[in-house]
């Protein structure tokens, strides 16, 4: 009996290891990691100050409160993706162009805005952002690290990369006392948001519906609750808990930022 215990015991904890290292290995395939360099195009709008590329169409409103700057861009429709690619993050490199600077040095920037298309104007004749072409419209400062700005547009190399980020997702509430809105910042890892869910003081979890650019909405009162939010990736479909939040006495127009971010 002894002996049978002992062995039903091992297998337990086998069995208990075999689970938990699955676990670990399920959230390592979760991880973002860079992907190839493909040939796309970029291009660059507003002036020194960036001042025209504050706002956009991903609603992080302020690029320097909301901690983005001027390493921003705006993105072809193809890979804005409805909304869905906002704050995806890219390496860019200008290539084979004497208005590259010399060793073609590579920057980082954010998708924070949309570049829309213009189909009065063929996609190889000034449609920069006509799909199903790639392309990167750059905050100025941004373009200006890699290439002379007097060309305009220049030929680039592209690859997606992981967002680094300090701290954790920040939550930027608006609505009110029937609807809530919530713009997600800051967020590392793939970036980018795919499915969101809200809890208010405890209760069940609501899924959250896609509003625009990366703001996600509930309908339904939760003032005077805790909030805590479920947030999926989009590209990796991993999901992040982010209990407590805000407290009970949030309050529209302010920003929250959780504990946890992706990696």
């Amino acid at each position: 009996m002894a002996a049978a215990a002992s062995s039903m015991m091992t297998t337990t904890i086998l069995a208990a290891i075999l689970i938990s290292l699955a676990g670990v290995a399920t959230t390592a395939d979760a991880k973002f990691r860079a992907m190839q360099w493909t040939p796309a195009h970029a291009t660059f709008y507003g002036d020194e100050t960036a001042s025209e590329t504050m706002g956009g169409a991903c609603g992080y409103g302020d690029l320097y409160a909301s901690g983005y700057g001027t390493d921003t861009a705006a993105l072809s429709t193809t890979l804005f993706r409805d909304g869905y690619g906002c704050g995806t993050c890219y390496q860019l490199r200008c290539v084979g162009t004497s208005s590259c600077y010399r060793g073609s040095p590579v920057i980082t920037v954010t998708a924070t805005n949309l570049c829309p298309p213009n189909w009065s104007i063929p996609s190889d004749a000034g449609g920069w952002c006509n799909p199903p072409r790639s392309h990167f419209d750059l905050a100025k400062p941004a373009f200006m690290k890699m290439a002379d700005w007097h060309a305009g547009i220049v030929p680039v190399m592209y690859r997606r990369v992981p967002c680094v980020r300090s701290g954790g997702v920040r939550f930027s509430l608006q609505g009110n006392g029937y609807w809530l809105l919530v713009y997600v910042m800051n967020v590392a890892g793939a970036g980018d948001v795919g499915d969101m869910w809200v809890s208010g003081g405890g209760q069940g979890w609501m899924r959250m519906s896609h509003n625009w650019g990366a703001s996600y909405q509930a309908f339904a009162q939760l003032g005077g609750r805790e909030l805590s939010f479920k947030v999926t990736s989009y590209t990796t479909g991993e999901t992040i808990l982010a209990a407590g939040v805000a407290p009970a006495s949030w309050c529209v127009g302010l920003t929250y930022q959780a504990r946890v971010n992706f990696r």
